[in-house]
């Protein structure tokens, strides 16, 4: 089995895929219990009109459309940013076993930043999670994609009436 930062920067390499596309850079890749990529994803709510279409929910579709099933039981989720409110309940319906995650998300992010929904005793599957798994580097990543969003912005100018 390769190590968590190798299938990160799998998920950093959809990320990047986003960033092309005009997208927050955020990716994710699914790994099967024998260390085979079998889903990956990044964000696109912008490009397929959806606000559901997060880096964590496009690789949990494409895994469970690989495998014919929902169920990813013994998977582990690789995904560059802590997973809001939505992601982290796809990821415990999934029954994933792990979810490896990059940068903490201080605003929308419910492993850490905001809540720990994985810790709560009322779910009837628990997910083994590890965050900061090369989180300077996402970091990094998002902090330039705002930035240049930021300066392209201002170059526009306030929107005309």
């Amino acid at each position: 089995m390769r190590s968590d930062e190798f299938y990160m920067h799998r998920a950093l390499d959809q990320a990047r895929d986003g960033l092309v596309a005009g997208e927050v850079p955020v990716g994710a890749v699914v790994v099967n219990p024998v260390g085979e990529i079998i889903g990956a994803g990044f964000n696109a709510p912008l490009g397929c009109h959806d606000p559901s279409a997060h880096a964590e929910i496009r690789a949990l579709r494409d895994a469970g459309a690989r495998l014919g099933n929902y169920r990813l039981e013994g998977c582990t989720l690789y995904v560059t940013l802590e997973p809001c409110l939505m992601c982290t309940g796809a990821i415990i319906h999934a029954r994933m076993a792990r979810l490896v995650y990059g940068a903490a998300e201080p605003r929308s992010g419910m492993v850490e930043s905001r809540a720990n929904l994985f810790a709560q005793p009322w779910f009837n599957h628990h997910v083994e999670v590890q965050g900061g798994v090369l989180a300077p580097r996402v970091s990094c990543l998002l902090r330039d994609f705002f930035a240049a969003r930021r300066r392209s912005l201002s170059r526009e100018g306030p929107p005309s009436a």
